[in-house]
């Protein structure tokens, strides 16, 4: 898709005032209820149909499938970081008035970042064809990474500073409260960061680390670096009001990392078979319907056999409680 300066310009602006209306709307501190949250998890998904729509009207269906393709994609891995945000927000015990703030600025971090990431992979990917079995190989392991997490008894439910955060809190010091929304206080003389500019550090430095697998992903999907932004735009902008709303949800998906890690491999291969392709090997590539259509089956399977297995679970640990129960009421009696 031939994208002009101008079309650039105009989607970030566009994508900037989107922002500052989300911004001055929830620029007052207060706990986000689940119909504020619906409501603006709607909006957010509408614009971004609307968006594609566009696309296919101005570009084709190229194009548009592949940005529906990354957008799902994408969705579906921002839910996975999502169980990653309520840790850091037990770890950093940030008031709930003070969250949607927090999400907000962490989101816009990983934005930013996540575009330099684009960008840099767009330049790499125009010169050098080979990355694409880099790409491959590397979301395939990811696939079977997130598979032997999945499988594992114990796991690690305990949020950890990375090294760059640590390095901040030492060199800036951190006050041992909150002060409202400000990020930075005088203290003892000195300017110290406030624990809500940590957890936005926390939040976005995170989803970095998150985007190592993702970028990959879509770029599995579309080599576009128009497409690829605004799939990743979308679907990040509208993380902060799905993180309230289906928070609660969240321990009963499961089987969502198994899931994630068919919709990872299946990319990775789609990679490879596009790197053997470019390599002069006449081998079969998956078409952009048939990717749109394994993620879409892939996800509402997985939704539907996590709130199942969840639903049974509920009820057998209902039993067991009940069980349980049983021989203390005879002993007290």
């Amino acid at each position: 898709m031939d994208v002009s300066v101008t079309l650039w310009v105009l989607t970030i602006v566009g994508l900037a005032a989107l922002i500052a209306v989300d911004f001055f709307i929830g620029r007052k501190p207060h706990d986000v209820s689940i119909k504020e949250a619906g409501i603006w998890t709607v909006v957010w998904i509408v614009l971004a149909a609307l968006f594609g729509l566009g696309l296919l009207v101005f570009g084709g269906g190229q194009p548009a499938g592949e940005f529906f393709a990354g957008f799902i994609t994408e969705k579906s891995l921002s839910v996975d970081n999502l169980f990653v945000f309520v840790l850091i927000m037990a770890k950093f015990a940030v008031p709930s008035q003070y969250q949607q703030r927090v999400l907000l600025i962490g989101v816009l971090i990983a934005l930013v970042l996540r575009a330099i990431f684009i960008a840099a992979g767009a330049a790499i990917l125009a010169s050098f064809s080979w990355v694409f079995y880099l790409f491959g190989a590397f979301l395939i392991w990811t696939a079977w990474k997130l598979i032997q997490e999945a499988r594992a008894e114990e796991q690690d439910e305990e949020f950890e500073e990375n090294k760059l955060l640590k390095a901040a809190e030492r060199r800036f010091g951190v006050a041992d409260r909150y002060h409202g929304t400000k990020l930075w206080i005088q203290e003892n003389g000195k300017r110290v960061m406030t624990p809500m500019l940590v957890v936005m550090l926390a939040i976005g430095s995170t989803d970095v680390l998150f985007a190592l697998d993702s970028i990959p992903a879509i770029f599995g999907l579309t080599q576009d670096p128009y497409i690829v932004f605004t799939a990743n735009a979308f679907a990040l902008m509208g993380l902060r009001q799905l993180y309230f709303l289906i928070g609660g949800l969240l321990k009963r998906l499961v089987h969502l990392s198994y899931g994630l890690s068919i919709i990872l491999g299946f990319i990775g291969v789609k990679l490879v078979l596009h790197a053997l392709h470019e390599s002069g090997v006449h081998v079969p590539e998956i078409s952009i319907p048939v990717s749109l259509g394994v993620i879409c089956s892939v996800l509402i399977v997985t939704t539907i056999t996590s709130l199942r297995a969840s639903k049974k679970q509920a009820a057998a640990e209902a039993a067991q409680a009940q069980s349980g129960d049983a021989p203390k009421d005879s002993i007290d009696v």
